[in-house]
C-alpha cells in the first residue's frame, strides 16, 4: 500500500467533493479491489469517507468534518498549510487555493489560531522578482497535455544558442531551484530529454494524442557529482558583494583583507557557469589562485573589452 497514493486519494476527495471507485482506480493505475483498501486504510486513519450510492455516487469525506488531534498535529497541519501557500507563488490558478481552504475547513475551532500563527512565522515564496512573463502559461499547457496525454511543440534554445523545433511527449513537470523543468520524450532526438521552461517558445499543444510509455524520473541531486569535480580557488572580494558570495559559500570560508577586503576560498567547477558567476561579480572580485583559472578569468575579461572596443572603432 502506497502512502504517496493515500495523500493523492484525500487530496483529489478534497478536490472533487465526491468521486467514484472506477474513476479512483483508473486514475492511480490499480484495481476498484485496491481503492476500496485504501478507503478503509484512510477510515482507520481517522479521516471518515463515506460510500453514496447509485447513480451520482462515490466516496466522500464527511461534511462538516474536522480533524482529530490522533490524525494530524498543530505541526502537521501548519506545515501543510506553509507547502500549499508556497507552491501557489509558483502554480496559478484557483486549484491550489480551493486545497487550502479545504484544508483550513478541517482544523478544529480550539486549534485554528495557533496554526494560523505557526504557518506565518515561515514565509516561503519561491517566485522570481522579475523574470519571464511566459513561463506560468507555459506551465499551465503542460499540465494540460500531462492530464490528456497530449504532444507538445515548441522552440527550444539550448544553453549555446542553437534553436530547435521539438515534438515531445511529456512526462512530468519539475521545480528545481526555483526554476520550472518538464521531462519528455523528445521524439527529435528520439529519447527521454529534461527541458528547462524559460528555454521554450512557440509551446502549442497538438492535438495529437500517444500512449505513455514506461520512464524513470530524472536524476535531479547532482551534489555527489559535484562535489567529486569541485575543488577550492582563492577570490579577493570587495565587502559590497559580500551577500552575493555568501549565496555560494558559508561566511567561515570569509578571511578579511584591509578594511573593505575579504579573501575566500571559493568552491568552484571549471565550466561556463561557474565562470560566469565569478564575471557577474565584476570588478569587485579577483581570481588570486590557481593561476590557470586566472589566466581563464583574464581572456574571458579580455573577449568582452574587445566587443566594446570593436563598437568604439565602428563608431569613429
Amino acid at each position: 500500500m502506497k502512502v504517496d497514493r493515500l495523500v493523492s486519494i484525500i487530496m483529489t476527495l478534497l478536490d472533487k467533493e465526491r468521486i467514484g471507485a472506477q474513476e479512483l482506480a483508473d486514475t492511480f493505475e490499480v484495481s476498484p479491489r485496491t481503492i476500496y483498501r485504501d478507503i478503509e486504510a484512510i477510515n482507520m486513519a481517522g479521516i471518515p469517507i463515506r460510500s453514496i450510492p447509485g447513480v451520482g455516487g462515490g466516496f466522500e469525506i464527511m461534511p462538516d468534518y474536522k480533524l482529530d488531534n490522533k490524525v494530524f498535529s498543530t505541526a502537521d497541519l501548519s506545515a501543510i498549510l506553509m507547502g500549499l501557500s508556497s507552491l501557489s507563488s509558483v502554480v496559478r490558478g484557483g486549484e491550489l487555493a480551493n486545497a487550502l481552504e479545504k484544508v483550513k475547513s478541517f482544523i478544529p475551532a480550539e486549534k485554528a489560531k495557533d496554526i494560523e500563527i505557526k504557518s506565518n512565522q515561515i514565509c516561503i515564496d519561491l517566485s522570481s522578482w522579475t523574470g519571464n512573463r511566459t513561463i506560468q502559461p507555459y506551465v499551465k499547457i503542460i499540465q494540460a497535455a500531462l492530464q490528456n496525454h497530449t504532444l507538445l511543440s515548441f522552440a527550444y534554445t539550448a544553453h549555446h544558442g542553437k534553436k530547435t523545433i521539438r515534438t515531445v511527449e511529456p512526462y512530468q513537470l519539475v521545480l528545481k531551484g526555483s526554476r520550472w523543468y518538464f521531462q519528455g520524450y523528445c521524439r527529435t532526438r528520439n529519447d527521454f530529454r529534461l527541458f528547462r521552461v524559460s528555454r521554450m517558445s512557440e509551446l502549442q499543444m497538438k492535438r495529437e494524442t500517444f500512449i505513455p510509455r514506461d520512464f524513470q524520473k530524472p536524476i535531479l541531486d547532482f551534489e555527489e557529482i559535484a562535489e567529486a569535480m569541485q575543488t577550492d580557488i582563492k577570490i579577493r572580494i570587495h565587502q559590497s558583494v559580500l551577500d552575493r558570495v555568501l549565496e555560494y559559500c558559508p561566511y567561515d570560508r570569509f578571511v578579511p583583507d584591509d578594511d573593505a577586503y575579504y579573501i575566500v576560498n571559493f568552491p568552484f567547477i571549471e565550466n561556463d557557469y561557474h565562470y560566469d558567476i565569478l564575471l557577474g561579480f565584476g570588478d569587485k572580485c579577483e581570481c588570486l589562485e590557481p593561476l590557470h583559472i586566472r589566466a581563464e578569468m583574464k581572456r574571458k575579461i579580455q573577449n568582452m573589452a574587445a566587443i566594446y572596443d570593436n563598437e568604439t572603432l565602428e563608431a569613429t
